[in-house]
């Protein structure tokens, strides 16, 4: 009995030991399952991540086209994020799904004043305890300025006058007048800026309330009202000592050299005591503010790339309403999307007479097609199309008040094949045949055509012209600019291609601050220099520095 209890504790044991040793090889081989596992998993989740740092340092440096188009809807940080995306679908979506990648990179320093600006504009802006106190005895006279406080706030308010293209180009150079001085930019709303563009600072407003004391008022401000800077300059009835409440600034097409002197360094000695100012202004004057030495420190480090001024703030400042943002999304989308290439022509003629010219239609082709911007047309004989090859289709945007230049490429491109192979469609959003300034509609189709333009990829521009002038800067576009037809014949050469992005400053002053410096306006900094549309006339930015030679011949 014992010995065959010994035999069966033996064979428990057997057993026992055969079911640990396979245990045991079961949590070896489990064991190395995981661990392989793990191994494998590790260098998964390595490569992933030098992927994603790759990426985020892509984004981070700008350095990939792609990274930036995914990630970066908030243009370098020129916007800062936290606004309400869907009461203004444009602030995010605009450089996010339609822009190519801007060569253009706002600087750090620009980033951080725009931050600092928008912390001032919330602190100061409409509704706030400062901007009351500051609004209390506006209305009303007082000998004594100077000794009058009204708190640590100054403001300039900007008067919507003439053109759409005018006003955008005037309130940009308003707003980096305001950057520079420290001072509140307030939009007089009278107009229908708040049916175009959506509000630009988070938490406040940028629109001047209708209760300003001095709202009757400024309409009928010119040059010759005894508060124009210009005008107490002549009648020597301003100076550092006797400060006024408020001044306008005149700085339209006719304004004197005092008027449009009023950056300048001595000049703002005096001005920058004065709590409020009043502007209107139809030019874009942003290049004549380099010529104050103390602003042109400050425009270097805000804009190492000095062409690219209204670039930045015009994507910074002009995000287009729901409204005007769908009628842009629609045309792209059902017109221009689709096509390999997209070509910009904007046509505006000045001239007494409205309506279609031959000469100008002439011009565009000759302009469009010397610089293989759009081909010949042959006849179908002629026509050397390899069909083997995948036929490319190129998107002509025109923008004119008249529908005839368009029809004409279209049925020029319908008729007749063209010597490349290219399928050309031509369009034309809408042809109003006459401006109508301050009509809802009008305003945000012109708007509308601007961005539509800006979306090219390349475009051709007519001289002078504001409307042109944004199109192609807010697009970060070098454009083919149309030199103005004289004695109804198209220019030889008709085009010239700009090396600069900036809008020109028409009307410009005829000399810098300083009167040693000479009467040439063109020659005073040498990135400020005249505009090649202009014939010698008109200011503009260059980055590139050789020297600029007007083509036109009379």
């Amino acid at each position: 009995m014992l010995k065959q209890t010994k035999v069966n504790m033996y064979h428990i044991f057997q057993i026992s030991g055969d079911v640990f040793r396979a245990l045991v090889l079961k949590i070896k081989i489990l064991i190395t399952v995981i661990y392989s596992g793990l191994l494998i998993g590790s260098v998964i989740l390595l490569s992933f991540s030098n992927n994603f740092n790759d990426q985020l340092l892509d984004a981070t440096l700008n350095g990939s086209s792609e990274s930036e188009t995914l990630h970066d809807k908030f243009i370098g940080g020129l916007l800062k994020p936290g606004f309400d995306e869907g009461s203004c679908v444009s602030r995010y979506t605009q450089s996010l799904l339609y822009r190519k990648p801007s060569p253009y990179k706002p600087s750090p320093y620009l980033v951080s004043k725009l931050r600092s600006y928008e912390k001032l504009h919330k602190r100061c802006g409409p509704g706030t305890k400062a901007y009351k106190k500051a609004t209390k005895n506006l209305g009303h006279d007082d000998e004594n300025y100077a000794s009058i406080s009204v708190g640590k706030c100054r403001y300039i308010v900007w008067v919507a006058v003439y053109g759409l293209g005018n006003r955008i180009l005037t309130l940009a150079s308003v707003f980096l007048y305001a950057l520079l001085t420290n001072r509140v930019v307030l939009v007089d709303q009278s107009k229908d800026i708040s049916d175009l563009f959506c509000e630009p600072f988070p938490g406040t407003s940028w629109l001047l309330p209708r209760d300003f004391p001095l709202m009757k008022q400024i309409d009928g401000y010119n040059k010759e009202y005894s508060r124009c800077y210009g005008t107490m300059l002549n009648n020597h009835a301003i100076s550092t000592n006797s400060t006024p409440r408020h001044l306008y600034l005149h700085i339209l097409h006719d304004s004197r050299d005092e008027d449009k002197m009023f950056f300048c360094t001595k000049d703002q000695d005096m001005i920058d005591k004065v709590p409020w100012l009043i502007v209107k202004a139809n030019v874009y004057f942003v290049p004549s503010l380099w010529f104050n030495p103390t602003f042109q420190t400050e425009l270097m480090k805000l804009f190492p790339q000095k062409e690219a001024v209204f670039h930045h703030l015009a994507r910074y400042l002009y995000h287009p309403t729901n409204q005007v943002w769908g009628m842009i999304t629609r045309y792209h989308d059902a017109h221009l999307a689709r096509a390999d290439d997209r070509l910009g022509i904007q046509i505006r003629v000045f001239s007494d007479k409205a309506g279609y010219f031959q000469h100008v239609m002439d011009q565009i082709l000759s302009c469009t097609q010397r610089e293989k911007l759009l081909p010949k047309v042959v006849s179908q004989e002629e026509s050397k199309l390899n069909m083997s090859e995948s036929q490319k289709l190129k998107a002509v945007l025109v923008t004119s008040l008249y529908p005839e230049y368009a029809d004409r490429l279209k049925n020029m491109f319908w008729e007749q094949p063209s010597s490349t192979g290219e399928l050309i469609e031509v369009y034309q959003p809408s042809g109003e045949r006459y401006q109508q300034t301050d009509n809802k509609l009008h305003d945000q189709k012109a708007l509308a055509e601007m961005y539509l333009l800006s979306l090219t990829d390349n475009i051709v521009t007519s001289a002078r012209s504001t409307f042109g002038y944004v199109a192609h800067s807010l697009g970060g576009l070098k454009p083919w600019l149309l030199y103005q037809p004289r004695d109804a014949s198209a220019p030889d050469p008709p085009c010239v291609r700009s090396t600069s992005i900036d809008p020109c400053h028409l009307t410009p002053p005829s000399h810098g601050c300083d009167a040693d410096w000479g009467t040439d306006s063109g020659k005073v900094v040498p990135f400020v220099k005249h505009c090649e549309d202009r014939d010698n006339d008109g200011l503009k930015l260059f980055d590139e520095l050789e020297d600029i030679v007007v083509k036109y011949t009379s």
